[in-house]
């Protein structure tokens, strides 16, 4: 254990922020400098290994197999929202949906729509892929600001990454609690639905203010249109029924293609060209999972998540400082790991241990230490969700940084409110029950 192999982490918050605060522009401060910063404070802090091996940890941190994962779904997503944007699929979606929602609704209905997706789909990166390509093209033609439009895909993500039976945290949640997915499911709903209405409501009135449109009427619609938006039907029906994403990114990609050449926005070549350019894109988010997957396997084996993890775990001293304790413990982890899975795996043991101890109610915890992971990791600039969704929005011609887009968030926000006033609550009404 050791407390000052956290400080890498410290010198890459320090650096970026400072830096955005003094150039008042986030985006002019590359996140992947700023790492490199993080990583070159790491190597040189830890004097009880040899060079060669901090670079050997460093690297199998970089090519640890979910950071694998996560950057062929971030090349799989770029292909595949180029190609659907070339082949016209985009477009069509975009006539499709301002015939259906009124465009002064038209953020508050993609949040409701892409909710829906993200809690049977039950991944948010999946999710992302989908509709964010989507929801960029109505930023010109209604006036919507793009960081807006993409904070509503993330929060809409994060509610069925946080919700869904069949999200990865739901499952790491259940698994290292010992309880049922439906169990958690009720208990996650009372605190989930609340903070997604009020997230509604809040996109309702910010793209109601930005929209100046407010009928739909004359929209026109065509059979082609419904043709060529089947590449983003068939992308949400496999992953309804579980098929994998990088298969479903795959089969979404190679559609997409098909149809631009057969109704002619594409030709065989134009559609190779497309792809690769749309895999290109997403250089910035591959770079900064890899280098962000490497600074975290650095300061894991230096001990710092072990001391954080110990550090949180003396803190308590009941059942509500136990539950406070599981989702700063776990939103700790997250914000080092930038992955709430692996976090609620990391955290979810010793959350269970403090849990036996002070019996607190599993359930709780379960729900707790999910919404935390969820809460961090749709809100840090460097997790894969941010990064898919402004790396989409590049390729879309819109430019907002990290934390622009953290600003447009609200979902996560409100669901750790809706955690905090439960613990609170339910810490209430257990004495209330006591003292009767």
């Amino acid at each position: 254990m050791n407390a000052f192999a956290l400080i890498p982490f410290a010198v890459f918050a320090v650096f970026y922020v400072t830096l955005g605060i003094i150039a008042r522009d986030f985006y002019r401060v590359p996140m992947t400098v700023a790492f490199l910063v993080a990583i070159a404070s790491a190597l040189f802090l830890q004097r009880d290994k040899k060079f060669s091996e901090k670079i050997e940890s460093l690297a199998k941190g970089m090519g640890e197999p979910d950071i694998m994962l996560m950057c062929l779904i971030f090349i799989l997503a770029g292909a595949f929202a180029a190609v659907a944007k070339a082949s016209g699929a985009v477009d069509s979606a975009v006539v499709i949906a301002r015939w259906i929602i009124p465009d002064n609704f038209m953020v508050a209905g993609l949040f409701l729509v892409s909710s829906l997706i993200s809690l049977a789909v039950g991944t948010s990166c999946g999710t992302i892929a989908a509709v964010a390509p989507i929801a960029m093209a109505f930023s010109e033609p209604l006036g919507l600001s793009p960081a807006l439009l993409a904070g509503s895909i993330v929060s809409s993500a994060m509610f069925g990454d946080n919700l869904s039976m069949i999200s990865d945290t739901t499952i790491a949640a259940t698994r290292t609690q010992g309880v049922g997915m439906r169990d958690k499911f009720i208990a996650n709903v009372a605190l989930a639905v609340p903070a997604a209405l009020v997230t509604l409501f809040i996109y309702l009135i910010a793209g109601s203010s930005q929209s100046g449109a407010q009928s739909v009427s004359n929209v026109a619609v065509s059979i082609k249109d419904f043709i060529l938006i089947l590449p983003y039907v068939l992308v949400l029906l496999f992953a309804l029924v579980g098929v994998n994403v990088v298969v479903v990114l795959f089969l979404g990609t190679f559609i997409s293609a098909l149809l631009g050449v057969v109704f002619g926005p594409l030709d065989f070549w134009g559609a190779l060209e497309t792809a690769g350019k749309g895999t290109l894109g997403m250089s910035e988010t591959l770079t900064i999972a890899l280098l962000s997957g490497g600074l975290f396997n650095l300061v894991s084996e230096a001990g710092g998540i072990e001391w954080l993890t110990n550090a949180i775990a003396r803190k308590v001293k009941g059942q509500r400082s136990c539950e406070l304790g599981a989702f700063f413990l776990t939103g700790l982890v997250n914000l080092f790991t930038a992955n709430n899975t692996v976090a609620i795996v990391i955290a979810g043991p010793v959350v269970r241990q403090l849990g036996r101890k002070f019996k607190a109610d599993p359930v709780r915890l379960a729900g707790i230490v999910d919404i935390a992971g969820c809460f961090v990791q749709g809100i840090i600039p460097y997790g894969a969700q941010i990064l898919m969704a402004t790396g989409i929005a590049r390729s879309a011609g819109a430019e907002f940084s990290g934390l622009g887009l953290v600003g447009c968030i609200y979902y996560p926000f409100l669901l750790a409110a809706a955690s905090f006033l439960g613990i609170i609550l339910g810490s209430l009404r257990k004495r209330a029950g006591a003292e009767r």
